[in-house]
């Protein structure tokens, strides 16, 4: 699990459209933190801090600690709007949470040893159907990823869900009968070969 990371927020007392965009105006984007049978509580970002760790990567999967006028919130940001011309932050909506907390999330697929697959040695592909996985897990224990070990397969095999070892404490969230991860496919070359040999083949 990555080291959490700290935000720092300030409270804010008017809501609204016209608000919002005197927010924008002086670098900050609106926000909220809702949830864990609180009221909801209102506060501004700055707006650099904010892009960074949309962009970062895995912001909607990791808890986080906001910092608001020197008050601590533990939270997930569930929910952000970006401007659908410039991509810039507009708002962000986060989720408080408490100690025991479940979250549904999605969690990055690494794949390793690709070096030690038989069938990507051979020229195969591995082809990755699902590059995240819908997890439940411990709040305060969120996987930075799922390693999928690809030692030892070859063309044709498929890398199941029930294959995969899950941390402690993490199901699957996706409702999905064994779901398949990836798949390591024949190469192009192989392909056309075999069914160049079909075809020369005479029927019986």
């Amino acid at each position: 699990m990555a080291a959490t990371k700290e935000l720092k927020a300030q409270a804010r007392s008017l809501v609204g459209k016209g608000a919002a965009r005197e927010l924008r105006r002086q670098g900050l984007i609106p926000a909220v933190i809702y949830g864990d049978k609180k009221s909801p509580v209102t506060i501004s970002l700055p707006f650099k801090d904010a892009q960074r760790a949309i962009y970062d990567g895995g912001f909607l999967s990791h808890v986080i600690t906001l910092d608001v006028d020197g008050t601590k919130h533990s939270v997930i940001p569930r929910d952000y709007q970006l401007d659908p011309v410039k991509d810039f932050a507009m708002h962000v909506d986060f989720l408080r949470v408490g100690k025991g907390t479940k979250l549904n999330v999605q969690v990055h697929v690494n794949f390793i040893n690709e070096e030690a697959s038989p069938g990507i040695k051979r020229g195969g592909t591995l082809n990755v159907v699902h590059h995240t996985l819908d997890l439940t897990v411990n709040a305060d224990n969120i996987p930075d990823s799922i390693i999928v070990d690809l030692t030892g397969l070859d063309i044709g095999d498929a890398i199941h869900l029930s294959s995969i070892k899950l941390p402690a404490g993490v199901t699957d969230h996706s409702h999905e009968d064994d779901l398949t991860i990836a798949t390591i496919v024949a190469p192009s070359a192989l392909k056309s070969t075999e069914g160049g040999e079909a075809e020369a083949t005479p029927a019986a």
